[in-house]
């Protein structure tokens, strides 16, 4: 629980505030950037929440928190809304994204989102993108919402507590088998380098380079789950792909980003750093930039 007594000196006066347990995830300000910001090593708030909507922004990005590093006081907390999440992202003739909160510490706060759709028959058949840490209240939500049916984990930084979740909805998981041992209980494993088709609305893409068993989702043709593989950076703005967290083969990233530049993407959904969406056509300039940076720069970053 954050602790007022350790409250950063870089927040702005005012009841919301990041104290020195922060381990500088970005989840809070991936989600609420409108209050909380990065500075480098730690994340703060930017600017105080003025009104109900900012306000329950603010709680919910508190409420996302994997290492509860913000704080407010008493009064502001008790309005923490019960259904904040998941967090209707975009709506979709296919279905609905969510983002998910409740970040995991085991993941490093990676963002996690629930696809919600519909078979045939009506019958619901939602599919979990990576996992979030295991919360009662977050799975009431969601087994209000058809439950889980699946659970795609990217890769293995970003599990989390993906054994819970499956119980909790019988849901067969499924990951790259290059990192098949940070989830040894999944179902099903993905080979190879190949794209395979999950649904028609469901493509899974590996993508190997920040691990050996990374993949990215397309969703609808248009939404990409991206993992650690890229994110959307905003000084400069552009889409990432960076070397200083790539944990397995620099080349072979690269590589998997060339192997993204027939896809037309409208929303990067990333496991860390910005959402972003895209014009028709964007994407491709955008990831043409994006090998340009990283094959010049060495970083590999904008």
């Amino acid at each position: 629980m954050a602790r007022a007594a350790e409250r950063l000196a870089v927040n702005a006066d005012g009841p919301f505030y990041v104290d020195r347990s922060c381990i500088d995830c970005g989840t809070c300000w991936q989600f609420d950037p409108a209050h909380f910001a990065p500075t480098g090593r730690t994340s703060h708030v930017w600017a105080q929440p003025a009104g109900e909507e900012e306000v329950r922004a603010a709680l919910l990005a508190l409420q996302a928190c994997p290492v509860a590093a913000i704080g407010t006081i008493r009064e502001l907390l008790a309005l923490t809304p019960a259904d904040g999440f998941p967090s209707l992202v975009m709506s979709l003739a296919q279905g609905e994204v969510h983002y998910c909160g409740w970040a995991s510490r085991k993941s490093f706060g990676a963002s996690s989102w629930l696809i919600t759709r519909r078979r045939s028959d009506g019958s619901p058949d939602n599919v979990l993108i990576d996992s979030p840490r295991w919360s009662a209240e977050l799975a009431r939500r969601i087994e209000a919402m058809g439950g889980v049916s699946r659970i795609l984990l990217s890769h293995r930084d970003d599990v989390a507590d993906h054994q819970a979740w499956a119980r909790r909805f019988g849901a067969e998981r499924w990951i790259h088998s290059a990192d098949a041992d940070a989830a040894a209980e999944a179902e099903h494993r993905f080979e190879g380098t190949e794209r395979l088709r999950l649904d028609d609305d469901l493509l899974v893409i590996p993508v190997p380079g920040h691990t050996a068993g990374c993949v990215a989702v397309l969703f609808a043709d248009q939404v990409l789950f991206s993992g650690d593989h890229l994110w959307w950076g905003v000084d400069p703005p552009g889409v990432v792909a960076s070397r200083r967290v790539c944990w397995w083969n620099w080349e072979e990233q690269l590589r998997s980003v060339e192997r993204l530049l027939d896809l037309d993407v409208r929303w990067l959904l990333p496991g860390h750093g910005r959402w972003h969406s895209f014009a028709p056509g964007e994407w491709r300039r955008e990831l043409e930039a994006t090998l340009t940076r990283a094959r010049e720069g060495p970083s590999g970053e904008p």
